[in-house]
């Protein structure tokens, strides 16, 4: 099984008038502070506040009438939960997310307030994919992965897809592109857009070094799975292992994978509040982190980051602004 452009542009469709088109921005700051020309694809500005809507809404306008009904199930610790749980609500159908206890709370609320059915769970003595399967055995709900799910993947293609139009109506074609990597489905659909748009450019991949399974995996030659216990900020980067099927595609379309530690992910977050005026989670802003951390050079260059999403604890906002009161 793969993704193609086709599948990407057939995502666009069943998007279009319902997903919003992310602006592509610049900033005069991060431009003179990089040296490059940098565009920003803020999907922190996407509806539930993260990219993760794209693929949820793809998947589940897929569905036919008696699977609506019976509902779909989603394990999640917030921004799939909160896109399958709007997705569910703009085609009427129910839906039950599967999150652990230790969500931050801004993103728990959120998905219950979009009319979603929650189980709680314990990440360390639970197994969330157990619990939903068992969800779905019971009540025939279909079940949405996160990202090792082609429609899934097809549909946060769609994010890289208008990245590469918004540039080229700017006259820019960028020569490296960095965005987020946890499961891999917003990094396996971006790169088959891009690789098939604009094939010269370079594609890196940003997670945090706690979870460095990509960076490993591509040392190695296979999938290699980190042990998932250590603290992070970035909670919506933590999965400890690539998925089979985003991993078949970007073994082959990412040129590498880049770590950053939880103080450059901090110095992001507030770098963002106070010179882009936007809200990032420290997932969302692992991108950006690289960038202002030097992680590669990208000097006279032109570049594009994809800010992945802002759900953000106040508190852990807080925290980032005055870690770094002028980053």
């Amino acid at each position: 099984m793969t993704v193609t452009l086709t599948d990407i542009e057939n995502a666009l469709e069943r998007l279009s008038g319902v997903a919003i088109r992310t602006p592509l921005l610049r900033s005069a700051v991060l431009n003179e502070r990089s040296k490059a020309k940098v565009l920003i694809k803020p999907e922190n500005l996407q509806h539930i506040g993260a990219f993760k809507f794209r693929g949820a809404y793809n998947r589940l306008a897929q569905l036919d009438e008696a699977q609506k009904k019976a509902g779909v199930v989603a394990f999640s610790s917030g921004n799939h939960a909160q896109g399958v749980a709007y997705a569910a609500k703009l085609l009427k159908t129910p839906a039950t997310i599967v999150m652990p206890t230790d969500a931050p709370r801004i993103k728990l609320e959120n998905t219950e307030r979009l009319g979603a059915t929650l189980r709680l769970y314990d990440r360390h003595a639970e197994s969330r994919e157990e619990i939903a399967a068992a969800i779905a055995a019971d009540t025939g709900a279909t079940v949405v992965p996160s990202y090792d799910d082609a429609d899934i993947i097809a549909g946060q293609g769609t994010c890289g897809y208008e990245l590469v139009e918004q540039a080229g109506s700017l006259g820019c074609r960028p020569h490296q592109i960095m965005l987020p990597v946890g499961g891999g489905g917003l990094m396996a659909g971006v790169s088959t857009a891009v690789r098939a748009l604009l094939p010269e450019t370079e594609i890196f991949g940003v997670e945090p070094e706690k979870f460095d399974d990509h960076a490993l995996s591509r040392q190695s030659g296979k999938r290699v799975k980190v042990a998932g216990t250590d603290a992070t900020l970035c909670d919506s980067l933590m999965t400890p292992m690539p998925g089979e099927l985003t991993w078949s595609i970007n073994q082959t379309t990412v040129t590498d994978f880049i770590s950053v530690s939880e103080d450059e992910v901090r110095h992001a977050v507030s770098f963002a509040f106070r010179y882009l005026k936007l809200v990032v989670e420290p997932g969302g802003a692992v991108a950006l982190a690289a960038l202002l951390s030097n992680k590669l050079d990208v000097a006279g260059k032109e570049v594009a980051i994809i800010l992945s999403g802002g759900n953000i604890d106040p508190a852990i906002h807080s925290v980032c602004l005055e870690q770094y009161p002028d980053p």
